[in-house]
């Protein structure tokens, strides 16, 4: 072990029953330094930082873990910041009905006269949010934050507790591109303090641009450190996934047929004063089409998407038509019956139930199909599941397996293989790659393409650039509500994408 590790795991083996999830890996973390975990999901980097950040306590796995090259036993997560490190987790651990200041100063409240000094939290609050970059008033109720900025607030919380390791577990996935920079540019400072950061992220770039070192992780097995310096992002994915990946958005373009979806000047009025509206939105989606929706954080693409599924807003002009038809849907449900389905940016707030199996999750939108008389066909439901299971590749150990223990890849598939089975014209996908690793994101990139090929249309959101030009047919891109910009394939680059987001498309080259 290094004389200047701050933290260290050595030959760590965890087992959950008959499962390894680590199998004796070691790991190292600098004082001063950023250092990358990549890795599949299933690869075992959320269970090695439960670990380091005791989660998982000792005694519940093999190995030993130092601390400033002492032997440390967390046996829970206060130990384990008793000892300087903070750990921000990809689920959030926030409270909605509090404020963005009572949250950050959960536990650790300042008072005054025995009381909670009320006027002193929302002051330091607003100081900790200005110092990280993040433009925030501490009295908004964290509840209504969209998921980007309340992951904000997150790290605001981690960051304010001043750690001396720092553990970031895909702390951009819902982030937008500024906020991203606003975050590496805070992490850059606490490496200037000092502050050893282990991150965690599926997106190379961030990782080649803020990483020293990286550590890859497959099947629980440590596949080696890497500097940054001395490698490239080809070498990374190949001891990630086992294999050389030559192209990151397999798009196979199929024949475009019919319009099965198509907005024309739709106006839409927010659920509450004061909300983002969205304005003369027109587009059209084909059969056998990928029309891809960008634009930053705010612009409306999810609120596009739900006000299609009856979820958001209030329209007060324009129409839609689904299959020539004219559409508006007041709930999922209806919606669904007209062969309009979708896969939300939240999977687990929208898009699963996580204490129940696969098999209930996978049905839940499509049981009407499974009925007989007043019973649910249970060995048609089994049978079934396990074909989409079978088709999507789902890794589960059996098909009740509760979705909430699978990986983030896994459950994303569960959710898809539900919509699929509502056999949906339209296909609404939102951030479908968010948070899940590159082997999984090529499986959904695959589905993608075998859908339009059979004629589906899929309507695609993401806030990634890439996949937007590599994934897409055509691109519409929002800017606060409204259209800035229409493309085709061929005249997409990320400069023109960038100013129709920015509402500046006219000064792009």
């Amino acid at each position: 072990m290094s004389d200047s590790a701050v933290l260290a795991a050595r030959s760590i083996v965890k087992r959950f029953g008959a499962v390894t999830a680590l199998d004796g890996v070691s790991f190292e973390l600098r004082a001063g330094e950023i250092h990358a975990l990549c890795g599949e999901n299933g690869a075992g980097k959320s269970t090695l930082i439960k670990l380091l950040s005791g989660v998982h306590p000792h005694g519940s796995y093999e190995g030993d873990i130092f601390v400033d090259g002492l032997p440390v036993e967390f046996r829970s997560t206060r130990d384990a910041e008793r000892a300087g490190i903070a750990i921000i987790h990809q689920e959030l651990a926030l409270f909605p009905e509090m404020t963005v200041g009572e949250n950050l100063f959960l536990g650790a409240f300042p008072r005054r006269f025995g009381r909670i000094d009320w006027d002193r939290v929302y002051a330091q609050s607003s100081a900790t949010l200005a110092d990280c970059g993040i433009q925030l008033d501490p009295a908004t109720r964290v509840g209504d934050l969209g998921v980007g900025q309340q992951q904000l607030v997150e790290i605001a919380r981690a960051i304010a507790r001043k750690p001396k390791v720092l553990v970031l577990d895909e702390p951009t996935a819902a982030l937008s591109r500024n906020e991203i920079d606003t975050l590496l540019a805070q992490l850059r400072k606490l490496r200037e303090r000092g502050v050893a950061c282990v991150f965690i992220s599926h997106k190379l770039d961030e990782v080649f641009a803020i990483a020293d070192r990286i550590t890859v992780l497959r099947d629980g097995a440590a596949q080696g450190t890497l500097a940054t310096a001395g490698t490239d992002a080809d070498e990374i994915i190949r001891r990630m996934v086992g294999r050389r990946i030559e192209d990151h958005y397999p798009r196979r373009q199929s024949t475009c047929g019919r319009t099965l979806l198509a907005l024309h000047g739709v106006n839409v009025d927010p659920p509450n004063a004061g909300g983002l509206a969205l304005r003369g939105i027109e587009f059209e989606a084909r059969a056998g089409e990928v029309l891809g929706i960008g634009g930053l954080m705010g612009a409306g693409r999810t609120e596009l998407l739900m006000h299609l599924m009856g979820l958001w807003g209030n329209r007060r002009a324009g129409t839609v038509e689904l299959d020539g038809q004219p559409f508006t849907a007041d709930n999922p449900r209806v919606a669904l019956a007209h062969g309009l389905a979708i896969v939300t940016e939240d999977r687990k707030r929208y898009g699963l139930v996580l204490p129940q199996g696969v098999t209930f999750n996978v049905s839940l939108s499509s049981l009407k199909r499974l009925r007989r008389g007043a019973f649910v066909d249970r060995d048609a439901e089994v049978a079934r599941t396990r074909t989409i299971a079978d088709d999507l590749r789902i890794k589960a150990q059996t098909l009740e397996q509760p979705v909430g223990t699978l990986s983030g890849g896994n459950q994303q598939k569960v959710v898809l293989g539900k919509m699929l089975l509502t056999q949906p014209k339209v296909l609404l996908l939102d951030e479908p790659t968010r948070g899940i690793d590159v082997g999984a994101k090529l499986e959904v990139y695959e589905l993608i393409n075998r859908l339009t090929a059979a004629g589906q249309a899929i309507v695609l959101v993401s806030s990634e650039l890439g996949e937007l030009m590599g994934m897409s047919d055509r691109i519409v891109m929002l800017c606060e509500g409204r259209v800035g910009g229409t493309f085709e394939r061929s005249e997409a680059t990320q400069e023109r994408l960038l100013a129709a987001a920015m509402g500046r498309l006219e000064h792009a080259a």
